[in-house]
């Protein structure tokens, strides 16, 4: 079984493209609110919410854990994407890389989320990580449901 792989989902969303990428870009810190079931705090490490290199830390609760993600970002504005590539936090208990990827794109009058995981596992016994694909679904349609509100 190979340690290394990647693992994602494509979405479609009521909201376009455009408002999901604002928010990890600049407005992350409101992610809490709309999905606060799962993500309890943002917090800014180094830099600020929306330049590339920044580095946050974020509280999520997933089933029965309840940890951190210290996570270095980049942005690409041409296809609206936001990369967290992971740096410390409790997930490195299980895998020796994480990076998750959020890239919405807008088709027309749909817009699709596609969310991706790049990681490598400390052993071959670690599941790959369909959990935390399951948390990028859901703060995407918490996202998608606020924006449909407003």
């Amino acid at each position: 079984m190979a340690l290394h792989g990647f693992i994602g989902t494509q979405i479609e969303l009521k909201s376009p493209a455009d408002k999901f990428y604002k928010i990890f870009k600049g407005q992350a810190h409101l992610i809490p609110n709309v999905s606060s079931g799962h993500i309890k705090g943002v917090q800014v490490h180094e830099g600020d919410w929306e330049t590339h290199g920044s580095v946050k830390i974020w509280n999520y609760h997933l089933g029965d854990e309840i940890g951190t993600f210290k996570e270095k970002v980049e942005y690409d504005d041409e296809n609206k994407a936001a990369t967290l590539t992971g740096l410390d936090g409790e997930i490195f208990k299980y895998y020796k890389s994480f990076k998750g990827i959020y890239q919405f794109a807008q088709k027309g009058n749909v817009s699709v989320a596609n969310l991706t995981i790049h990681y490598e596992k400390r052993n071959a016994d670690v599941e790959a990580p369909d959990r935390y694909v399951g948390l990028m679904v859901t703060l995407v349609k918490d996202l998608d449901a606020h924006f449909a509100k407003a």
